[in-house]
């Protein structure tokens, strides 16, 4: 009786690593296509997503700028004018930072 119930666990066993394989063995045969796209064109799309991003964050910190220098003002308080006008050309900066680079490298 006991024996039965070894020899049906160790039957389970192999048979749910054969399973696994099995699958394995099907995921790893999946035919991945290549895109009809130059290799340029998507180094292209992919410079432009990270510089989309580096826009948002340039516009969030312009942003809190301008929200510091209107504090600021409101407090009278000149350190932190300073540090609201020095965030906000930070932020024009890193909001125009592609075409800074193209003005830089002339293209």
């Amino acid at each position: 009786m006991k024996i039965e119930k070894v020899f049906i666990n160790v039957v389970k066993k192999i048979l749910f690593i054969a399973f696994i394989i099995f699958i394995l063995n099907i995921a790893k045969a999946s035919q991945v296509f290549a895109a009809n796209e130059e290799p340029l064109t998507v180094i292209n799309n992919l410079s432009d997503f990270i510089f989309g991003l580096i826009r948002a964050v340039g516009l969030i910190i312009l942003g809190f700028g301008v929200v510091q220098i209107g504090m600021s003002l409101k407090s009278q308080d000149p350190s932190q004018r300073a540090n609201g006008f020095l965030t906000l050309a930070g932020g024009v900066v890193i909001t125009f930072a592609k075409e800074i680079l193209g003005i830089i490298t002339g293209s």
